[in-house]
């Protein structure tokens, strides 16, 4: 028999070696499942962003402010009003008090949803006085002024508004309690002040008359007194806004009577005119 060489044994021993190597290569897995990722993250696990509540930070940058106006006598009853406040807008108004009684019951009950509309409107006090139901349309603007007051904001922007029925005689007179504002453009750039003047004594009773003075100017005129009584609620109603409005737009008590309505206009100027003084108009 012929014998192996030593050498060929050698090699077969290292092929054979060789050969387990690579077949122990060949088996271990390409990757490892438990690896981490290139970011450092593992895998099945993200990295989640904390996220913000903006919707509750507009939220309470519109905080609503509820606030009441102040009673206002008419010759039919109280009219007092609440208002809602948010975003410098009125939201809802709502008439807390209002004539009651017989016929003010119904002529409540007609006019009053309607000035809450109009309150919700416009914004401002500067509303439309309902027909047939002049008293309380005056005495609902003056409380819903005196609530906008309240909140920082300003009046209607309109000079010419209603008024409760003030009186008048022979001669004329009265003034109601409409207000006259100008326009609010420009408002907050000067600090405005409130100033009542004195109360004028007339042949038909008192006029009174109190403004708000901003930048040096009138921004706002409403008589606070006037004589009541009769057929003078017609006359009032007609020349207290042209009384308001003249003052607005003149920014001294240097305004035309009105016809027909001889003394309140005098009343009213110099009331007017002692405002102004007391402001350093």
């Amino acid at each position: 028999m012929k014998k192996n060489h030593p050498l060929r044994r050698i090699v077969l021993a290292g092929a054979a070696t060789v050969s387990g190597i690579v077949l122990l290569l060949a088996l271990k897995p390409a990757s490892d499942p438990a690896a981490s990722s290139a970011d450092g993250v593992p895998q099945g696990q993200q990295s989640v962003a904390p996220q913000g509540s903006g919707g509750t930070q507009a939220a309470d940058a519109a905080q609503a402010q509820t606030l009441t106006g102040d009673v206002v006598k008419t010759d039919y009853g109280n009219v007092q009003v609440r208002i809602t406040v948010a975003g410098g807008k009125i939201t809802s108004a709502a008439a807390l008090q209002s004539p009651t009684g017989g016929r003010s019951t119904t002529v409540s009950t007609d006019a009053v949803p309607k000035l809450n509309k109009a309150a919700v409107t416009t914004g401002t006090a500067d509303i439309d006085a309902v027909s047939g139901a002049t008293y309380t349309s005056g005495g609902y603007k003056k409380s819903l002024q005196s609530a906008l007051d309240k909140a920082g904001a300003p009046g209607g922007g309109s000079a010419d508004t209603g008024g409760t029925g003030g009186t008048g005689g022979t001669g004329g007179t009265g003034g109601g309690s409409g207000s006259g504002d100008a326009s609010g453009s420009g408002a907050g750039a000067a600090q405005a002040k409130t100033v009542t003047g004195k109360a004028v004594t007339t042949d038909y009773g008192p006029v009174q008359v109190r403004i708000t003075v901003s930048g040096g100017k009138i921004t706002k005129a409403e008589a606070v007194q006037s004589p009541s009584g009769g057929r003078s609620s017609q006359v009032t109603s007609d020349s207290v806004p042209k009384l308001n409005k003249a003052a607005v737009a003149a920014g001294s008590a240097d305004i035309d009577a009105v016809s027909g309505a001889t003394y309140t206009s005098g009343g009213y100027k110099e009331s007017l005119q002692s405002a102004l003084d007391q402001a350093g108009g």
